[in-house]
């Protein structure tokens, strides 16, 4: 009698390990970019297998060189790496991610000798560079910067644009520690 409610119990546990293995998707998330023409193996030398539509979740299992093996429901076979978009969103490939920045204006940018936008200022627009603060008498002042505007400023440490940098895109009531009363040079986008 244990051996068969033993043999039931293994047999139950199979059969539920079976059920939630299948349930759940195998393969790295993608997109289709395109309706995807599927190929029994990677190249266009291959005969076609079936077709996924665009714009859609799919699952790659693997890739080699420009061809992924893919599947969507019933659906699986290799097609082009260039129709495949990976990531939250449905992106081609060659499409560039949104830069999370302020730019182009129109905008100014005002940097502060005080925290809270206090003292004497500095206000640029869009397309001012400043590579040396030095040349302007006001090297390693600024504490805070005010933002109004479809604009971002890069500072820096250093004249020139080096050392320590840090893109800004909203206003600051004091800047960081590696750039409070440390700013030499800045570029306004």
């Amino acid at each position: 009698m244990k051996q068969l409610l033993a043999c039931l119990s293994a047999l139950a546990l199979l059969a539920l390990g079976t059920a939630a293995a299948t349930a759940a998707p195998v393969g790295s998330p993608a997109w289709s970019v395109h309706p995807l023409i599927l190929f029994e193996g990677p190249g266009k030398a291959y005969d076609v297998t079936g077709e996924i539509e665009g714009q859609v979740r799919i699952y790659v299992d693997r890739c080699s060189k420009r061809w992924c093996h893919v599947h969507a429901g019933r659906a699986a076979g290799w097609t082009s790496l260039y129709n495949i978009a990976f990531g939250k969103v449905i992106r081609h490939p060659w499409q560039l991610a949104p830069i999370p920045y302020n730019w182009g204006g129109p905008g100014t940018v005002c940097l502060y000798e005080g925290h809270n936008f206090t003292g004497a200022s500095f206000c640029a627009k869009a397309g001012t560079s400043v590579r040396d603060f030095l040349l302007l008498d006001t090297d390693n002042r600024y504490s805070s910067v005010r933002i109004e505007g479809n604009v971002s400023v890069d500072l820096c440490r250093d004249r020139e644009f080096h050392s320590y940098c840090e893109r800004v895109n909203d206003s600051r009531t004091s800047l960081h520690g590696f750039l409070d009363n440390n700013v030499s040079s800045m570029r306004v986008y």
